[in-house]
């Protein structure tokens, strides 16, 4: 069933019009008829089953009823946000739509000592509304209800500043050191409800003033395993082993 994301709050019984991309999507990509059901989630992150009443493709408009209400939590029980040093061609688009997936709450990219991509001030904001909107269709896809948020820093030393109950650096170096249980004693001591902060360096790694600086603000520096990831690689192993210890491992 096809899940969308709106602006206003509803309740179970009540009549609703959908406009613009969300109803031209309904209408003419997904071809749905009248008596057809989709999913909503309202801003609040309450998701609902609601029918298609009328439509009209021409002027990209849908009316939906109110069904009822849907229960299920498919977001990750640590709420994670994900850093990384600004990489080379789409590897941005990939790290959002594939951490989204796999249930990320927050992004941050950002100008790195070590990055040979550099967004053009005048650009960001338009390819900050771009990655947002791979995000939302990601959410959208993965049925979650929340649709994570895409930030800007001007440094990697300026998440210094960010706060959150675990931060962690994924370091190359400590892995090729052997160090292997930082990462999984961080996830096994963390409780649900709490945040949780990694840092990722784009194709050069993170330079050690950076590492400094992290580290001075209570960073912890962790192995991602023997093998060295690729830069998009990276974020997707520690969602996943996020995924593992706090929702698989427990079942």
């Amino acid at each position: 069933m096809q899940r969308y994301f709106i602006e206003e709050t509803v309740t179970v019984g009540q009549s609703l019009q959908l406009t613009g991309e969300t109803a031209h999507h309904m209408l003419k990509v997904m071809r749905m008829q009248v008596g057809d059901q989709i999913e909503i989630v309202t801003p609040e992150e309450l998701a609902f089953i609601a029918q298609l009443q009328a439509a009209d493709a021409t002027q990209k408009q849908a009316t939906v009823i109110i069904e009822s209400a849907l229960e299920t939590n498919v977001e990750l029980p640590i709420e994670t946000t994900v850093v990384c040093g600004l990489s080379k061609g789409d590897k941005t688009d990939w790290i959002v739509q594939k951490g989204t997936q796999l249930g990320a709450h927050r992004f941050i990219f950002c100008n790195s000592q070590f990055s040979v991509a550099r967004w053009d001030a005048k650009k960001q904001a338009k390819k900050l509304a771009r990655l947002q909107k791979i995000a939302q269709e990601a959410a959208e896809q993965a049925h979650r209800t929340h649709v994570p948020v895409i930030e800007w820093r001007a440094s990697l030393t300026a998440i210094a500043e960010e706060s959150a109950d675990i931060k962690l650096v994924a370091y190359e170096e400590s892995a090729k050191a052997g160090e292997h249980g930082q990462l999984v004693q961080s996830l096994q001591s963390a409780q649900p409800g709490q945040s949780l902060i990694c840092v990722f360096g784009p194709e050069g790694g993170i330079a050690p003033k950076e590492i400094e600086a992290l580290q001075a603000a209570g960073f912890l520096l962790a192995g991602l395993g023997p093998r060295i990831l690729r830069a998009e690689t990276a974020p997707l192993y520690l969602l996943s082993a996020i995924s593992y210890v706090t929702e698989l491992s427990t079942l």
